[in-house]
């Protein structure tokens, strides 16, 4: 397809496409159709220490250009990537799955970081105070970090770029981003985007590999990376942080999810059942904020199942680019394989199977949407981040049974409640160990506000007006007045 081989393949390194250095090449396939859509350059140790090279070597300069020049140069990026909408969704739909409504809402999404953070830079504050003896004035500015290393999963290969280097660039830090080796597609025209757009060469610099362990260790070790943002699974988090270590460098993570969601007695049925399907079924439950567990209060449990299985039979499953489909793919069959293991360990321990379940004949990384009811305690999808697009039902009877459910577990990233009292809203809220909850809604993601967890759910905010503060170091000057 044009879209596809109008994107850059190289490694993209102090400003120039070049082939890896082995001239390896690694393939990157539709998981609509199993088929090969093009191969992508794959990266050693080697060209991991280049990058990191250019970036330092870009670093000074980059920090000393005017934040004015780094916000015009992100709401330029914006601005492309607005108007080629069509293209990146269709892009993002080949490489991912997702369909192609969802990819086109990721484009706005993830452009409206650059937007977001092109209005942060010319914002990057200080202050300066007499001290308490009034002998000094004390300055305190703030510097950008410096070199930094992005690394960003498949799920949303667009957004969750632009969430880290939009607010890099803003700071005045330059980069190397090491995107998903499934959906580094949507990576690299982003990079050709921001060259366009007249980002400096070495500011940005994008290497995609499949030895992630090979080419990572080693600039998290070097000392020249000081800052290191990543969003990923817990488990690869914590090896990522132990190598952070050695070199003190600053850290973000966006780490697993275990969301619950909460239906109580005197939630709007309509709003609970709309709510659940958002939360539930963006980005076909792919999404580290997605509702992996659902509890219904006992006197709602029946009409809310037989609502939600109703609406999730209705959707319509099929490769992202056809009109009319809901759900596409998931990543790849591993992905498939362990969403449909969570439900046969679930139906082996008694739960119910409302709608869904069976693994469909035909190519493609496919699985139908799937309710379960009645799910014990004890099943594996209640302690595990399903990431598919299955619904794990279970009911309780009092609020503090429900908030003990909820927070029994080591992750804390999302949280939704659906409830008509604000009294409980509000109380409820401020119990649930989640950095982020949705109250009788079902999206929680905005450019605008803080993203992130508690507990193993990671460390830092992205976006919103913190988001900027990530990248940045504060700097404190003493001035002796001679008082």
């Amino acid at each position: 397809m044009t879209v596809v081989r109008d994107v850059p393949k190289q490694l993209y390194i102090g400003g120039r496409w070049q082939d890896a250095e082995s001239g390896r090449t690694l393939s990157i396939d539709n998981p609509a159709t199993g088929e090969e859509l093009c191969r992508v350059a794959d990266a050693s140790p080697a060209d991991g220490r280049r990058a990191v090279e250019a970036a330092v070597a870009a670093q000074a300069a980059w920090a000393a250009t005017p934040p004015r020049v780094r916000s015009e140069i992100l709401r330029r990026a914006y601005d492309i990537i607005i108007a080629r909408t069509e293209d990146l969704a269709l892009l993002m739909t080949l490489e991912m799955g997702k369909p192609l409504t969802e990819a086109r809402a990721e484009v706005a999404y993830g452009a409206e970081f650059l937007r977001w953070f092109s209005e942060e830079a010319v914002r990057i504050d200080g202050g300066m105070m007499t001290a308490p003896d009034g002998r000094n004035r004390l300055l305190v500015t703030r510097r950008p970090v410096g070199p930094c290393l992005l690394i960003t999963p498949w799920n949303f290969p667009l957004a969750m770029g632009t969430r880290k280097i939009g607010p890099a660039i803003a700071a005045g830090c330059t980069i190397v981003l090491k995107p998903a080796p499934q959906t580094p597609l949507s990576s690299l025209a982003l990079a050709a985007i921001l060259k366009e757009a007249g980002l400096p060469d070495g500011v940005l610099n994008v290497v995609t590999t499949t030895d992630a362990a090979g080419v990572v260790e080693p600039l998290l070790r070097g000392g020249q990376i000081r800052k290191l943002s990543f969003t990923g699974s817990t488990r690869v988090g914590r090896i990522l942080l132990a190598q952070c270590a050695d070199t003190v460098v600053r850290t973000s993570m966006e780490l697993g999810g275990n969301a619950p969601l909460i239906v109580f007695d005197d939630a709007d049925l309509d709003t609970a059942v709309e709510g659940t399907m958002v939360a539930k079924m963006r980005n076909m439950g792919e999404s580290c904020c997605a509702a992996n567990r659902i509890y219904v209060h006992t006197s709602l449990a029946e009409e809310f199942a037989t609502r939600l299985a109703s609406r999730m039979a209705a959707l319509k499953v099929g490769p992202g680019t056809e009109a009319g489909v809901h759900v596409g793919p998931l990543i790849d069959n591993a992905g498939r394989s362990k969403a449909h293991d969570l439900v046969r360990d679930a139906i082996k321990r008694g739960a119910k199977v409302l709608t869904g379940g069976e693994l469909p004949d035909g190519p493609g990384c496919f699985y139908p949407p799937t309710v379960l009811t009645d799910v014990p305690a004890e099943s594996a999808i209640i302690d595990t981040e399903i990431f598919g697009p299955v619904a794990a039902l279970v009911t309780f009877d009092t609020e503090d049974e429900a908030i003990d459910a909820a927070n029994d577990t080591e992750f804390g990233l999302a949280a939704y409640l659906f409830t008509q009292n604000l009294d409980r809203a509000l109380r409820v809220g401020e119990r649930l160990e989640s950095g982020m909850i949705g109250l009788n809604t079902g999206l929680v993601s905005n450019p605008a506000a803080p993203f992130g967890g508690v507990k193993q759910s990671g460390l830092g905010r992205e976006g919103g007006r913190v988001g900027i503060d990530e990248f940045l170091e504060y700097k404190y000057i003493a001035v002796p007045t001679g008082a």
